[in-house]
């Protein structure tokens, strides 16, 4: 049974668990929506018997867990993109988790080197181009998006967000700092307004003609497909998968990592390596519109029509250390304002 409680009931449960339940439960703090991880959860309950509490914090889960210490009732954090990841190792509210099976089925580059969290699903952060004003072909890399041809025809959002100041810091991986603050404000030259929205609403502002090509992450093709309100502005738009000169298409993850305090750790472990599974992946990145990470899985069919790529091997905590660098060269340039 997956229950989704607030944080005072969590806590609550927690203590019932200590005193008698604890072969039975395990507790998440999610940073994902309850419903996009419900029928993940559901499985696991069925495989296991083991009853899942869920509290959902769209902000402030690190806080939450330095705050609670020892006493934190969460067993499990549900998070995504990899400065969040990086935020808990950082913060010390992790633990390593060794299993064979989380090796197995989660490559390298997609887990924490300690092993403190493991990524479940990723993303490319990649170009939606207008079908109409954008030719096939005409980006080919990141670096492109700083080509004066673009001037006055990109939308964004803000660019201290965490997912392009992820894309920012793996231009500095590839370039170096100099040259990827150059690209940096090759983009903010060619902005045809103020970074402004999330990734939808660039989308749409390409379907109005307001510009041309916009970054984005890819599950929100799905997403807007999935909408009445929002097919429209999809329809106008395509998918187009730049790398990086001599490297690979951008990708972030959503992840796994077990509490320092977990008072549950065997259980925690189970969930861990069930959410790493074949079959659990299949059904995330299925519900998110997302690609699996386990060897020998294919995403959902919708996602494999938008194309094929080559997934950057630059390892992502690496890129989590050049992030406060990216931020640095995003507040030089003045991307936002």
């Amino acid at each position: 049974m997956v229950r989704t409680l607030p944080f005072a009931a969590l806590t609550l449960a927690a203590g019932m668990t200590a005193n008698a339940l604890q072969a039975e439960e395990v507790n998440v703090y999610s940073y994902r929506q309850p419903e996009l991880i419900q029928p993940l959860l559901d499985g696991f309950t069925k495989q296991t018997g083991i009853d899942v509490n869920v509290a959902f914090l769209n902000k402030g889960l690190v806080e939450r867990l330095e705050a609670e210490g020892a006493r934190s009732p969460a067993d499990v954090v549900l998070t995504v993109d990899i400065s969040r990841l990086a935020a808990l190792v950082d913060a010390g509210v992790t633990q390593p988790v060794e299993s064979e099976i989380l090796e197995k089925n989660v490559p390298a580059e997609f887990r924490d080197p300690g092993n403190q969290w493991f990524g479940l699903t990723t993303r490319a952060r990649i170009v939606y181009a207008s079908k109409e004003r954008v030719k096939e072909g005409e980006i080919t890399t990141y670096e492109d998006l700083a080509d004066p041809k673009w001037k006055g025809r990109i939308c964004s959002r803000s660019g201290t967000h965490a997912y392009n100041v992820a894309l920012f810091a793996a231009g500095i991986e590839h370039m170096g700092e100099e040259k990827a603050q150059e690209w940096i404000e090759g983009i903010k030259a060619n902005l045809a307004r103020k970074p402004q929205g999330n990734d939808r609403a660039q989308v749409k502002a390409i379907w109005a003609g307001e510009c041309d090509i916009s970054l984005g992450n890819t599950y929100y093709m799905g997403k807007m497909l999935s909408d009445p309100e929002q097919k429209e502005w999809a329809e106008a738009v395509r998918l187009d998968f730049p790398v990086f000169e001599g490297g690979g298409t951008h990708v972030n993850v959503s992840g796994v990592a077990m509490t320092k305090s977990a008072p549950n750790r065997e259980n925690a472990q189970k969930l861990m390596e069930y959410l790493a599974s074949p079959e659990a992946q299949k059904i995330y990145a299925t519900d998110n519109f997302e690609y699996p990470i386990a060897p020998d899985t294919q995403p959902d069919e919708l996602v494999a029509g938008w194309g094929t790529f080559t997934a950057d091997e630059v390892n992502l905590m690496d890129l989590a250390r050049l992030r406060p660098d990216a931020l640095r060269i995003v507040e030089r340039v003045d991307f936002d304002g």
